[in-house]
């Protein structure tokens, strides 16, 4: 510590609560107090490497700031049912399978994870009490809540936990959680240290790993040892605070209290999912008090719900990536590739689907919402005169025939429209497919669907805490064994980008991924492999005597504190 101390700043105490906490801990404390990291950043990352709140709330407070963070409390009245729309689930409930919102909605509601973020990005304690990793961050360490049980009143055991993570690990199991652990995490690494405590070992130093195991690995719930997976949508096991009373695949599901469960005990006695096609009868429903909530809407589709319902709307990184194949003439050259790029007109593209509800994108996952976003670097606009140079310098002057496969999800279908529409100023002719979700997805496991495939897709993504997911599953090199690049719909393979992503991702300071941020930023504007238009607010709504309802801009919707005036 340096010996100008600011008198503001009760050194003696900040010593105390900094003493011992490890290199990690203490480098981040330091950022803070010598002002390299805001408020707001200090809360993210300190609660990330494992800082409880009360030690973070302490640290504030000794340094002039208000401990205060934010957290879930129950206002309104218990019991009584909550009726929420959602889309129909892709595929069977399955945690190891599931990609899509309706699935991963529901077994949010039921299962739970070791970490909890909330929609500011700060990590809180949940079926883990608390974690540290090591100097390097290639193993946290975890310690595991005692006393939960699973909705059938089976006591929950570190031995349950380390099966789930092995499971959903392991290549061999084709699990959607690969887009995360690829790379990253296999079942070797998962080992149980004693009763309370699991230990993972990394295949590679990841300084944001805590998210791997929150709600934004989504898939990531805890069950049984031994449990085959194949059998969930017909036992529901969890540890959540609802469980399964009924589901019908096609129409909806009835969850209702789990008896067993360890904490504070949901506010709704029971929850009632209708199944909604898209998002019009979903909206429509809303309009006509069918039910109480729904999951998401988009400003393209239903404007009218910016009014007369309490409206919760997320700044997040949620986006669309449209895919270009990199292994498929012309997209085999990056000059293709961005003259594509060249032809949206960004922000005219903003206010038409959004009125002002999104952020412009620039072809890279690295959103507003991230501290590590280098905002130095050049932002892409609209240049058709340029666009048709590129094709060109790529061997396609009268420019070329090319198809897109999409989803109907939400404002999607406008996107491919606007896209079709651009291109062909400057002589691509794009042919559009555009199916509903539940087909869109319901092939997609590693490797084996249309979209991963597609010459051109244009796929939703929900937000994240930490762009690692995005650095890793879409854009990294392909490898079956490891699950890396388990997304990657253009077929992008870039040794010097797969450095600089794993660089990004082992970092723990922010200093340093700001570096590496600003180089992957433009790795990515020059070979332009995956078009990122822009960053939207996640927007759910309720009806006005609704209170409690908690969305996440990864696409959770969490209804355990829900009520009705």
């Amino acid at each position: 510590m340096d010996t100008g101390r600011s008198p503001n700043i009760d050194h003696r105490r900040l010593d105390d609560l900094r003493r011992g906490r490890g290199p990690i801990q203490e480098h981040v404390i330091d950022e803070f107090v010598a002002g390299r990291l805001s408020r707001r950043d200090f809360l993210r990352r300190g609660s990330a490497i494992g800082l409880s709140m009360p030690l973070i709330g302490g640290i504030l407070a000794a340094c002039g700031s208000s401990g205060q963070s934010p957290g879930q409390t129950q206002k309104g009245k218990a019991g009584g049912t909550i009726k929420a729309g959602i889309l129909v689930p892709a595929a069977a409930i399955n945690p190891i399978t599931i990609a899509d919102q309706g699935g991963l909605e529901l077994i949010g509601n039921v299962g739970e994870f070791l970490v909890f973020t909330d929609q500011h990005g700060n990590y809180h304690p949940w079926l883990a009490e608390s974690w540290t990793p090591n100097a390097d961050s290639s193993v946290w360490t975890f310690k595991i809540r005692q006393g939960v049980k699973f909705n059938d009143g089976t006591p929950m055991t570190v031995d349950d936990v380390v099966y789930s993570f092995q499971t959903q690990s392991d290549p061999k199991s084709k699990a959607n959680a690969l887009s995360v652990f690829g790379g990253i995490l296999d079942p070797s690494g998962v080992q149980k240290v004693n009763d309370t405590t699991v230990a993972f070992h990394l295949t590679a130093p990841d300084g944001g790993f805590v998210d791997a195991v929150s709600e934004d690995n989504y898939n990531m719930i805890i069950v049984p040892k031994g449990f085959d997976y194949g059998q969930y949508q017909t036992t529901w096991p969890g540890t959540g605070r609802f469980m399964k009373q009924s589901y019908t695949a096609s129409t909806g599901a009835t969850l209702v209290r789990n008896p067993h469960y360890w904490g504070t005990k949901a506010l709704p006695s029971q929850l009632e999912f209708t199944f909604y096609p898209d998002e019009a009868p979903m909206a429509a429903a809303l309009q006509a008090g069918s039910i109480d909530c729904l999951d998401q809407f988009s400003v393209a589709n239903s404007p009218q719900l910016l009014s007369g319902f309490n409206v919760i709307s997320l700044k997040a990184a949620t986006h669309r990536e449209l895919s270009m194949r990199c292994d498929v003439h012309p997209f085999t050259s990056n000059l293709a590739r961005q003259a594509i790029a060249y032809t949206l007109d960004r922000p005219a593209i903003v206010a038409a689907l959004f009125k002002g509800q999104a952020q412009v994108g620039n072809d890279s996952p690295f959103s507003p919402s991230f501290p590590s976003t280098d905002t130095s670097v050049p932002q892409r606009t609209k240049n058709l005169a340029l666009a048709k140079q590129l094709l060109g310098r790529a061997g396609v002057p009268r420019g070329f025939k090319a198809s897109l496969l999409t989803e109907t999800t939400q404002e999607i279908p406008h996107l491919a429209q606007i896209v079709k529409q651009s291109a062909s100023q400057i002589g691509v002719d794009i042919n559009l497919t555009i199916e509903t979700p539940t087909k869109y997805y319901g092939q997609a496991v590693f490797g084996k669907s249309d979209w991963l495939d597609g010459e051109m897709s244009l796929v939703d993504y929900g937000a994240r805490a930490v762009p690692n997911v995005y650095l890793a599953a879409p854009l990294q090199s392909i490898n079956a064994k490891t699950g890396s690049g388990s997304w990657n719909a253009a077929h992008f393979n870039n040794p010097t980008y797969d450095k600089l992503s794993k660089d990004y991702i082992a970092a723990a300071d922010l200093s340093t991924q700001r570096k590496l941020a600003g180089q992957i930023q433009r790795l990515l504007l020059d070979q332009t492999p995956i078009i990122f238009a822009y960053f939207y607010n996640y927007l759910s709504a309720t009806q006005q005597n609704v209170t409690g309802v908690y969305p996440t801009a990864q696409g959770q919707f969490f209804l355990w504190n829900a009520a009705k005036a």
